[in-house]
């Protein structure tokens, strides 16, 4: 058994996970997001997908990076132009 890091449940089947060479145990992924996902540098939530990131900065979105300052991140490009 190990003992979840975030929530102290001690769980047969543990996550385990390793981040920049530092070992972590979970009892779910919900623990693993709350205690290692980075945070929107905006809005502060915590980014589960690719998220996107300027200077150094991260951000869950374009939106929240334009408004921190970073207008040349965007959503979404045009579609090509069909031949």
């Amino acid at each position: 058994m190990a003992r979840c890091e975030v929530c102290g449940n001690d769980y047969d089947k543990p996550i385990e996970i390793t981040v920049a060479g530092a070992h972590h145990v979970f009892d779910s992924f919900e623990c693993a997001i709350h205690a290692i996902a980075p945070r929107c540098e905006h809005c502060g939530c915590a980014v589960i997908g690719h998220g996107t990131e300027a200077d150094g900065h991260f951000f869950c979105c374009a939106h929240c990076a334009s408004e921190k300052g970073f207008a040349q991140m965007t959503d979404r490009v045009d579609q090509p132009a069909h031949a």
